[in-house]
């Protein structure tokens, strides 16, 4: 971790910090962190490509490939331990234990997660007031900047729930998960009509 994000922890423990001071240094700390990592991948998909193109040249490059593939296992082992601290922010804007929603009311839950007028309007007419709402299903954080389609484009919270559903999916025994291809499920086939006599 970095010193910035070092210090904004230290201030996270503090027991005069409110929750809109904690959901403050939780943003700035994903948003690090999100940074960190796409930095991180970037450098290790660069490192691979570079060991397999000197690859075509062995037994004379041998030692740089070598070199060349340890660094890139430094940058994955970076990057396991920044998902790991962003699947915990991950769980803590899902579940949203420590109630922020419920202390901050909406209006200032809208305005520190930067909503825009608009969309903030649409939340309030859905009944959106919960932190999962806002954030890990409609992605509502900083809600005027452009984003990419891609898969796990988003907002920095966003992305950090996203790695806490995958890891809970991953991590959840199978007999405690849904079956999403049952009959009446999202992916199944559908239920036949219940017909009544009027």
């Amino acid at each position: 971790m970095t010193p910035i994000t070092h210090t904004l922890a230290n201030i996270g423990l503090k027991p005069t910090t409110t929750a809109r001071d904690m959901l403050t240094i939780a943003r700035r700390i994903v948003r690090r962190l999100c940074e960190v990592r796409r930095a991180n991948h970037e450098a290790q998909r660069a490192l691979r490509r570079l060991a397999a193109i000197r690859r075509e040249h062995l037994p004379f490059t041998r030692h740089n490939v070598e070199e060349l593939e340890r660094l890139a296992d430094e940058h994955r082992a970076k990057l396991e331990a920044t998902r790991a601290v962003l699947v915990g922010y991950g769980r803590l804007i899902l579940l949203d234990q420590c109630g922020y929603a419920e202390s901050l009311g909406f209006e200032a839950l809208a305005d520190l997660l930067n909503i825009n007028r608009a969309d903030r309007e649409r939340a309030r007419r859905e009944g959106w007031h919960t932190l999962s709402d806002l954030v890990a299903i409609h992605d509502l954080e900083n809600s005027a900047e452009r984003r990419g389609d891609r898969w796990g484009d988003g907002s920095p919270l966003y992305q950090a729930c996203q790695l806490a559903l995958v890891e809970f999916m991953r991590t959840c025994p199978e007999h405690l998960l849904p079956d999403p291809f049952a009959p009446g499920a999202p992916f199944g086939p559908r239920l036949p009509p219940v017909l009544r006599i009027v």
